[in-house]
């Protein structure tokens, strides 16, 4: 694989490995995800599926902690059956954004795939092969540091998977590298958050370090890049709960840290907790009346490009 660890993932106004600001925004947040979404193996930092309705929130934080993993798990799940992966596993496969690997090693246990899994952020190499041997997937899951817009492979992958991380890149660029990158017939998977023109774009934008785009700019590149669409589902209304969970926690953290029990490894400082809960009061919101949008997207590639 031909690739480069250092090159803009949003273009000119991204600088070298040392200060890229996305670089940096995972690798100071690498503590916060293990102590809040922790202890792995499997680890996501992304939202989580609620279709039954809302669980309790009042209960203790361990049980918040759990409630949270088993929606990242369930979307994850829920997306891969929904695309087919059950049926007709892929046998290697792309992870774009890695985070974790939480996500790489669901591909690689449950699916059995071989997973190339890239991340822009150094220190999250040696915590994901940690993660892989830990589950037994060591071999089948290789952490590579590099940035997804100087993919330069033909063919490699059987399907490719980006699970809120597509945000980050420049879209046109994005579904190039990847429909090259996949066999004839191959499939790209999304999960990501789209918005309208609601004025806490900006807002979001700047909290997460990202670019999130419209659902017309998404399918523009992808069929430009010879792309189809396959299958999509707005899961919007199953995901609003995860920010009501992610409250509760924080709320429960909080207390710890005032308490003066929170000064373990990894712990939230109680300036971090108020931002993020607020942060996810808002977010709440706006999941809530739909002004932003999750999304599960499956493109197929075809055997013309």
């Amino acid at each position: 694989m031909r690739v480069t660890s250092h090159v803009s993932s949003l273009g000119s106004d991204r600088g070298s490995a040392e200060d890229d600001p996305i670089r940096l925004y995972y690798s100071h947040k690498t503590q916060e995800i293990l102590h809040k979404y922790g202890p792995g193996p499997r680890v996501h930092f992304h939202v989580g599926l609620y279709p039954d309705g809302p669980p309790d929130s009042t209960v203790p934080q361990d049980v918040l902690k759990q409630h949270m993993f088993d929606a990242q798990e369930l979307i994850v799940e829920h997306a891969a059956r929904s695309w087919g992966a059950y049926e007709a596993p892929p046998r290697r496969l792309l992870d774009i954004g890695c985070g974790l690997g939480g996500t790489s090693l669901y591909w690689a246990q449950e699916h059995g795939a071989a997973v190339t899994s890239l991340t822009v952020a150094a220190e999250h190499i040696p915590i994901v092969r940690h993660f892989a041997r830990s589950a037994g997937v060591g071999e089948r899951v290789n952490p590579v540091l590099a940035d997804v817009h100087d993919l330069d492979e033909t063919c490699a992958y059987d399907a490719v998977y980006a699970n809120e991380s597509s945000g980050y890149t420049d879209r046109t660029r994005l579904f190039e590298v990847v429909a090259k990158a996949l066999v004839p017939g191959g499939w790209f998977g999304i999960q990501e958050h789209f918005v309208g023109r609601s004025s806490w774009r900006e807002f979001i934008d700047d909290y997460y370090r990202t670019r999130l785009g419209l659902r017309d700019e998404y399918l523009a590149a992808a069929g430009a890049a010879g792309f189809e669409l396959e299958h999509e589902e707005d899961v919007t209304d199953a995901v609003t709960e995860f920010w009501v969970q992610s409250m509760a926690w924080n709320t429960a953290e909080l207390d710890r840290v005032r308490s003066g029990s929170g000064a373990e490894a990894g712990a939230w400082s109680g300036e971090r907790l108020e931002q993020s809960t607020l942060a996810h009061s808002r977010f709440f919101r706006l999941w809530r009346d739909h002004a932003v949008q999750t999304r599960l997207l499956h493109f197929r590639v075809g055997d013309r490009r």
